[in-house]
């Protein structure tokens, strides 16, 4: 299981479609907008996509403990490696991404400062077997190192 942790508009949904998208189940809060628990739902699919044996990415914000640590447990449950995919805060970049985005998938600037407020860099003691960093490359795509 993939956990993807960073601000909005940071190119998590990017990286995912250009990493994973052949291999992996995509789980995202933001695909069930509408949903009365959202979260049990997430962990409803996830679950089921793990005991089908499918590797999945959770594609949200999953700033903190609180997001991330329901998810491993899920994880752990069904035997599943865990890596974090840590995306450092630009909130310059963000701004000026989400400001491109239409419609619903634009993020209200407020929602990026109280998730910016949350956000906390994942570490192994949080139950990650890998962790990588996700930056811009410059040339359109990712750079990712570990740690």
């Amino acid at each position: 299981m993939v956990i993807l942790i960073g601000l909005q508009a940071a190119g998590k949904t990017t990286f995912f479609r250009r990493e994973f998208a052949g291999t992996h189940v995509h789980v995202s809060k933001d695909t069930f907008p509408n949903a009365r628990r959202p979260q049990a739902r997430q962990l409803r699919m996830l679950a089921e996509a793990l005991e089908e044996g499918r590797s999945v990415v959770v594609d949200n914000t999953n700033p903190s403990p609180e997001e991330w640590a329901p998810l491993i447990e899920v994880a752990r449950r069904y035997g599943a490696r865990v890596v974090g995919y840590w995306f450092p805060p630009d909130i310059e970049g963000s701004h000026e991404r989400n400001a491109r985005r239409n419609g619903k998938t634009r993020v209200p600037d407020v929602g990026l400062y109280a998730t910016l407020k949350r956000l906390r860099r994942p570490s192994a003691e949080d139950g990650f077997d890998e962790l990588y960093t996700v930056g811009f490359d410059g040339e359109g795509g990712f750079a990712v190192k570990r740690g």
